[in-house]
């Protein structure tokens, strides 16, 4: 029915533009021929194409419903036809090629309409190619690309979108699409992009260039030459420099499994293949020397991330989630930068243990620097690298608070010298706790009371104080089974040596008088006179031997704090949690639209005597020094970018980024 509608419409229209097409080639002819020769006039109308007469039009229009719907159909909707020349064109190309229907067939045709038009016309209009832009091929649907690659120590490269993609109709359809609303600089006159329409009059944009610092712009906090925080001038002696990044990827298939909470999202940019490029070009661009992860789905780890992170110079260390679980943690190092002396994983779950019945993890590593040879015989410490994913559950601080106190043992073992001091220490991770909060000041500062304590309260993420019935913490926190004191240390026992050679009694012996198995005569022996193998009667009430069994170990006994937690790791975060320059608190993450902190980097510092202020822990850097950091983002800003993830960063968090020194010493 509609093609026979569409036919009857088409045949006056040809019709039509027979007869103006007729007036309108006199009446450029007229007009050529007073301007220039008759030869020229003829060689430029030889190009034009012969004018169909009525027959072949109603031939053609019989053909298209079978061969040709396509090619009309898009031609209708590219609005009328300029001229008779651009008409013939068209259905010329409809003869020659009735089959084809793929897009590369639709460039062509749109390709050859351009040229009839300007051989017919002489059109004086600049081309795209005339300002140095290649013309963009028609984007039917968004296609994403990876965000290119910086270069700068800024985000000094731009994102560009495709043409048909800022279409008017698609600024409200498309959400992701909210994420490129923010105007760039104005560009002067000169530069200016050019605009145009297409047939429907509908406005084309040309491809869009939004540089990536306009919507995530994050500065690099440099304090290698300024003083710290607490006014105290850092070291000038030689230093080994190096950058460690915290990153939460956002495993694939939890993102698939919580899918309510990226509603927000476009689906292309949650798609892994996009997401995986864009973690790589952060990756390439940040170029850190350590890289502890978290959220990485094993089979993408294995099949992707660590061959590609193997070819950027890393090595990695990869532990998975007990049980079921897909994902897990990963800490890479550069071989060129250190050398591993030990890697440790650590495991939360305790099988009996209701408080330790989670399958997070966590990955400890020792690592030794490697100093350049023109150094000469110096040494550098030992750096504990510890990285981890803590319970998120915010209602289960209780679970929490004793999967940070594992953590802090394996690090206290690892981390400990010979003399009984620890080597410089960083810990890293997603610890699902916000600032200020019980278990992040049992971090910095080294010490919780934590007995009557709301579970709900220790990690600070949400109030549940209107709830009635409260899971409040106990002491002791954990059972001494778990071999782990209060000041987050394992136990160890001095067991007295055993002697090789046992010492047997006559009673103990006498024991085995009577013993069917001491009675039994062995195959072959020959019987000596006066020698016999009759079994002796067993005296009445006589117990049969019963071998003794060595006895159990003790049970960890030693002395417990009475709700009281502690460590002596001192350490402090390389964040102050706070954009002093925005009036506003920065944010590592965004769920469901409210921007937090969860992510930290906290490094071994020494403390300082406070001879000023009262109530206040101040600290200084010891033989691990901050000498800059990767600024975060406030809540606002990401709001703008279309929260997280976004086009630009492929992940839920923002990475963290710091660079350290550590003191070289002489032998």
């Amino acid at each position: 029915m509609i093609a026979s509608c569409l036919c009857y419409l088409l045949l006056p229209v040809a019709r039509l533009f027979r007869v103006l097409s007729d007036a309108f080639f006199a009446c450029r002819k007229n007009a050529l021929q007073a301007k220039s020769s008759s030869s020229q006039v003829e060689e430029s109308f030889a190009m034009a194409p012969q004018v169909l007469d009525q027959e072949e039009c109603e031939g053609l229009l019989q053909q298209w419903p079978e061969e040709g719907s396509s090619h009309v159909c898009s031609t209708l909707s590219q609005g009328p036809l300029v001229d008779k020349a651009l008409a013939q064109s068209s259905l010329a190309l409809l003869m020659d090629n009735p089959g084809e229907q793929d897009a590369t067939s639709e460039d062509k045709w749109s390709s050859r309409q351009l040229s009839d038009l300007q051989a017919a016309e002489n059109l004086e209009e600049p081309s795209p190619g005339v300002l140095g832009e290649e013309p963009l091929p028609e984007v039917e649907d968004p296609v994403w690309a990876a965000v290119p690659m910086q270069t700068g120590p800024q985000y000094t490269d731009c994102a560009v979108l495709p043409m048909g993609f800022l279409a008017a109709e698609q600024w409200e359809e498309d959400p992701a699409v909210v994420a490129w609303r923010i105007a760039p600089e104005p560009v002067p006159e000169a530069e200016a992009p050019t605009w145009s329409f297409d047939s429907l009059g509908q406005l084309q944009l040309p491809p869009v260039e939004i540089p990536y610092h306009e919507i995530l712009w994050r500065e690099w906090e440099d304090f290698s030459t300024q003083l710290d925080a607490q006014g105290l001038e850092a070291g000038d002696g030689p230093q080994f420099q190096f950058t460690l990044m915290s990153y939460n990827i956002l495993a694939q298939d939890l993102m698939q499994q919580s899918s309510e909470l990226y509603l927000h999202c476009h689906p292309d940019i949650l798609n892994w293949n996009y997401r995986f490029a864009n973690l790589i070009q952060e990756f390439q661009h940040w170029d850190p020397d350590i890289l502890c992860l978290q959220e990485v789905q094993e089979n993408h780890y294995w099949e992707q991330l660590e061959p590609s992170l193997r070819m950027m110079g890393f090595t990695c260390f990869y532990k998975r989630r007990t049980g079921c679980k897909t994902d897990g943690c990963a800490v890479c190092y550069k071989p060129t930068r250190f050398r591993l002396l030990c890697a440790s994983p650590v495991e939360y779950f305790r099988p009996g243990l209701e408080l330790l019945n989670r399958d997070n993890v966590g990955l400890v590593l020792l690592l030794q620097p490697l100093v350049p040879e023109g150094l000469g015989r110096v040494s550098v410490a030992p750096l504990c690298v510890a990285n981890t994913h803590i319970l998120y559950n915010p209602r289960r601080g209780d679970v929490k608070l004793a999967q940070m106190a594992i953590l802090l043992a394996e690090v206290d073992k690892v981390a400990r010298l010979s003399d009984g001091s620890h080597c410089p220490i960083i810990l890293c991770g997603d610890l699902n706790s916000v600032p200020n909060s019980p278990l992040y000041n049992f971090i910095r500062d080294g010490e919780l009371q934590y007995h009557g304590m709301p579970a709900w309260k220790v990690s600070g993420q949400e109030d549940f104080s209107h709830q009635l019935y409260q899971r409040k913490l106990q002491a002791p926190l954990w059972p001494s089974a778990l071999g782990i004191t209060d000041c987050c240390q394992y136990v160890t026992f001095c067991h007295p040596k055993r002697s090789k050679r046992r010492k047997y009694s006559r009673d103990f012996l006498l024991r085995f008088r009577f013993c069917s198995i001491a009675c039994q005569r062995p195959a072959g022996l020959v019987f000596a006179e006066g020698v016999t193998d009759t079994k002796p009667e067993q005296p009445a009430g006589w117990a049969e031997p019963v071998l003794e069994e060595d006895p159990p170990e003790p049970e960890p006994a030693f002395p417990r704090a009475v709700g009281t937690v502690q460590h002596c790791l001192r350490l402090t975060s390389v964040y102050t949690h706070f954009l002093p320059q925005h009036g506003c608190p920065e944010v590592t993450t965004m769920p469901l639209g409210v921007g937090t902190t969860v992510d930290y980097i906290f490094f071994s510092a020494e403390p300082c005597e406070n001879g000023h202020r009262t109530g206040r822990r101040l600290c200084r850097d010891g033989t691990l020094k901050l000498l800059g950091r990767l600024s975060l983002l406030s809540e606002q800003i990401l709001w703008a970018a279309n929260g997280l993830p976004n086009p630009f960063c492929s992940s839920d968090h923002l990475c963290l980024l710091a660079s350290f020194g550590m003191e070289v010493t002489a032998p």
